[in-house]
């Protein structure tokens, strides 16, 4: 069970039962007198009837398995799922150089970034038309911040995170550093800052259709000074900032994050949904 029994949120919900329910039994006492022969009996029924009332909050607050949270005035919706069978611009995270090379050494087959390019650019050929259209576009070209050199792999352009190319039904995002070894890392500063620019990006791209997000930093990504963070906190601070960044999902639009069922088996959506609703 991710609610345990203990959880704050759960019994605050189950106090503010109980004063509605008090306040009823109260009604029910002052017109009706229960004979005193029958008073020991109903009190038993119902406490056994709280705690009944009790237990099936609890098991509700377990069974939640997606959420519509309204934040600000666009609706964010969280639930596990496919990325790739969503309707709308779905975002697959890149690392800062828009790498391609899916070789399990600058890309892993297995991540989502693998997953998108091995879908959509099965030849080299395609592969290379890729890389022209990130090359070439205009906007990413202003994006671009830094260049790497004495990269011996890979691209050698970097781009500012939280930069989005719109492809298709796609947003390629610069998501994550990448070091030495060729390993993803961020720190958490950076992670917040590529996501406050990233909200700005989809301001910008999305043309009033549904976005749909990974629970982006989950899996591979290393977190500098914070490696223990975990999904629920990736969660959160996904939610955040799109709550700080103002941006606007008009209807019938909405923001999405799709949860793979990994991730989905160690977020506790009851928790998420008493923070962030209103």
């Amino acid at each position: 069970m991710k609610v345990k029994i203990w959880d704050k949120n759960l019994w605050k919900d189950f106090f503010s039962l109980l004063a509605a329910l008090s306040a009823i039994t109260g009604l029910i006492f002052i017109f009706f007198d229960i004979p005193e022969k029958y008073k020991l009996v109903s009190a038993v029924l119902f406490v056994i009837f709280l705690v009944l009332t009790f237990l099936v909050l609890w098991l509700n607050a377990n069974k939640i398995s997606k959420l519509s949270l309204k934040i600000n005035t666009s609706i964010l919706e969280i639930e596990v799922g496919n990325i790739f069978n969503e309707k709308g611009f779905k975002v697959i995270a890149f690392n800062e150089y828009f790498d391609t090379q899916v070789d399990d050494v600058i890309i892993s087959g297995d991540s989502l970034n693998g997953q998108y390019i091995k879908r959509f650019y099965k030849s080299k050929e395609e592969l290379n038309e890729l890389d022209k259209i990130i090359f070439k576009n205009e906007h990413l070209t202003d994006c671009i911040v830094d260049a790497n050199r004495t990269r011996k792999n890979g691209k050698t352009a970097k781009y500012k995170l939280g930069t989005i190319i719109r492809l298709g039904e796609y947003f390629l995002l610069a998501f994550s550093h990448f070091d030495k070894e060729n390993r993803a890392y961020l720190e958490i500063n950076d992670y917040t800052s590529c996501l406050m620019n990233m909200w700005n990006e989809c301001d910008i791209h999305y043309a009033g259709k549904t976005v749909v997000f990974p629970l982006l930093g989950s899996g591979i990504t290393r977190f500098h000074g914070y490696e223990n963070i975990t999904d629920q906190e990736l969660l959160e601070i996904m939610i955040w900032t799109f709550k700080t960044s103002r941006i606007r999902f008009q209807y019938p639009s909405r923001a999405k994050i799709i949860l793979t069922q990994n991730s989905f088996n160690k977020i506790n959506l009851y928790e998420i949904k008493k923070r962030f609703s209103i």
